[in-house]
């Protein structure tokens, strides 16, 4: 470790993301999936401000409902925190101030963006100056999607979804989101999937493989090339959970969305426009319906440190 920072506070942003294509893998002994993902960072984020601290604690506020978030070792950011001080030979702790706009268990991998930030924010309060490859591998003993939110822009993840290659992205992409209530757990919908593909409900997919379209769709950066390869095989199993968010990608079509899709394992649903002004006019017509609506767009970067 290098010396003390001489920082007594210091604020990150991390994003969330979208599975741009989600690609699974039959189930493996171990009881996890090989996947193959196109991920995309987008510009829904999540803020953490680190405090220098004797012990270890956190607290939650956010524009979203977070009354369901632990503030405990069950929370991503606070084993993040533990797991780099542990690395770093720290004494001290920290106080982590999490502030959540990415909707909580909506598939957006917002938990996987406070416990990148935090490990951004622990390594600047704390001086640790931790190689980029650290850091990832560090993320990568969290979840799958941390590493990715450290990263951001536009990447491949293959293996557990860990393992990252940047993927060569143009231009903006631009998306309607819709949080649903009631999260959607990321365990329950992979068993669901697995129920429905022993059953003969749902597709089995071989060894799961980035298709080249979807790639050569992203390095034109036109969203009419994109649309149609979207693809997410959690979203059978999501919707048969959630029959009800059926209706709302029908609506989201008529509104003039490209396409839609449950993000990961949802229930939080994503709509792909072909300009900011289209994007304006399908958040319109979802606000009108009564649902929540919100306009973003991607690539962005990943956790990254503010100024003061």
């Amino acid at each position: 470790m290098s010396e003390a920072a001489s920082l007594s506070a210091v604020r990150v942003r991390a994003p969330g993301k979208l599975n741009v294509f989600f690609q699974v893998g039959e189930v493996q002994p171990d009881g996890y999936h090989d996947v193959a993902s196109v991920y995309q960072a987008v510009s829904l984020c999540e803020e953490i401000r680190a405090v220098e601290a004797p012990g270890f604690s956190m607290s939650v506020r956010g524009s979203v409902d977070v009354s369901g978030v632990p503030v405990d070792d069950r929370n991503l950011a606070l084993r993040a925190a533990r797991i780099l001080a542990a690395e770093i030979g720290y004494g001290g702790g920290v106080h982590l101030e999490v502030v959540k706009d990415v909707p909580v268990a909506g598939g957006m991998g917002g938990g996987s963006a406070d416990a990148a930030a935090a490990l951004v924010a622990c390594d600047a309060l704390w001086g640790a100056g931790l190689p980029h490859a650290t850091l990832h591998a560090l993320a990568a003993r969290l979840g799958a999607d941390v590493p990715f939110a450290l990263m951001g822009g536009t990447a491949v993840g293959t293996g557990r979804g860990d393992e990252l290659s940047p993927a060569l992205a143009t231009g903006r992409l631009d998306w309607v989101i819709v949080p649903a209530e009631g999260g959607l757990s990321t365990p329950a919908v992979y068993g669901h999937l697995d129920a429905l593909r022993a059953s003969g409900g749902a597709e089995v997919s071989g060894a799961p493989a980035v298709a080249p379209e979807v790639l050569q769709a992203l390095r034109t950066g036109d969203a009419h090339v994109l649309a149609p390869h979207l693809r997410n095989d959690l979203q059978e199993a999501a919707l048969s959970l959630r029959p009800d968010l059926a209706r709302v990608l029908d609506l989201g079509a008529e509104a003039g969305a490209l396409a839609g899709m449950v993000s990961g394992s949802g229930p939080t649903l994503a709509f792909l426009a072909d300009s900011p002004e289209a994007a304006l006019e399908v958040q319109i017509v979802l606000s009108a319906a009564g649902l929540t609506a919100l306009h973003v767009h991607g690539p962005v970067a990943g956790a990254r440190l503010l100024t003061p």
